[in-house]
């Protein structure tokens, strides 16, 4: 299959969707900066195609180390036409407990400042060029708060308003700014999550429906496109009501809880298996 796109640069290639997509564009042809944070999984992806592949592992908030990323992987394969910020973490979040103000803050540093810092440096040369795709991966999530979930939902809403504020920089510039948002996907982030999930999508599914909706140019994607319908009409209800639908589902496990995911850069309490693992390895 030819490549729709020829160079592309992934962050959060570790990750279900993020594995999806680079397994997607690997396969059609193109060159593929591979950002993540588990080294094994990102080399076991280059190794579909090394000569055409690059393994990086930069923490994304970090504007220095994803400069460097930026300007190694332009060395070798010039300006990418496609740059996908996908690294994100979710986590519930209590506003009663004081250590649960680090999980935002770190929260915000990746889902939101990541995908600035993803962007920064390839912008000047998509313009040189005049041409390429930027696109961030937010969520539904985004679209209106839900209890227990406050710090991923400020972070991806404010990736949406993130998003729209570049999109409208770059407009004329012939740079497309797409806005990913995904509904429920089968992922280690979703795993933990004691709530109904319709609309529940394969990553494999996700990866192929977002490449083919920027290669259209579509500014806003949403996947599986019904679970965006789904939550445009709950959004309709009265806010009182809405919030009462909401508080009878279950919270989403805090970070540190039992069915909780880690966060990369920030310890989990010291009773827990993943720190205890860790400890002794």
């Amino acid at each position: 299959m030819a490549a729709t796109f020829q160079n592309a640069v992934l962050t959060g290639a570790c990750g279900g969707l993020g594995q999806a997509l680079a397994r997607e564009l690997i396969g059609q042809g193109a060159a593929v900066a591979l950002v993540g944070l588990h080294l094994p999984t990102l080399q076991a992806l280059a190794a579909l195609a090394p000569g055409r592949c690059a393994v990086y592992t930069p923490d994304v908030s970090d504007s220095i180390a994803m400069q460097a990323m930026a300007a190694d992987w332009m060395g070798r394969w010039g300006t990418p036409d496609l740059v996908i910020a996908n690294a994100g973490v979710a986590g519930g979040f209590d506003t009663a407990e004081a250590d649960d103000l680090a999980v935002l803050r770190r929260m915000l540093e990746i889902n939101l400042l990541g995908a600035a810092t993803t962007f920064q440096p390839f912008v000047k040369a998509m313009r040189a060029q005049r041409r390429g795709a930027l696109v961030g991966v937010a969520s539904i999530a985004g679209w209106r708060g839900m209890p227990g979930n406050g710090a991923y939902c400020a972070s991806k809403g404010g990736l949406i308003r993130y998003l729209e504020s570049l999109r409208a920089e770059l407009r004329g510039e012939s740079i497309v700014v797409s806005t990913v948002s995904p509904g429920y996907l089968r992922t280690a982030l979703t795993a933990g999550n004691r709530f109904a999930m319709p609309g529940l999508m394969e990553p494999d599914a996700a990866a192929r429906a977002l490449l083919a909706g920027v290669a259209q140019g579509r500014t806003h994607i949403v996947l599986p496109a019904r679970i965006g319908w789904l939550a445009r009409l709950l959004n309709l209800l009265p806010d009182a009501l809405h919030d009462r639908l909401l508080l009878g589902q279950p919270r989403k496990p805090r970070v540190g809880e039992t069915g909780a995911t880690a966060i990369p850069g920030l310890p989990l309490p010291a009773e827990t298996p993943i720190q205890n693992e860790s400890k002794n390895a």
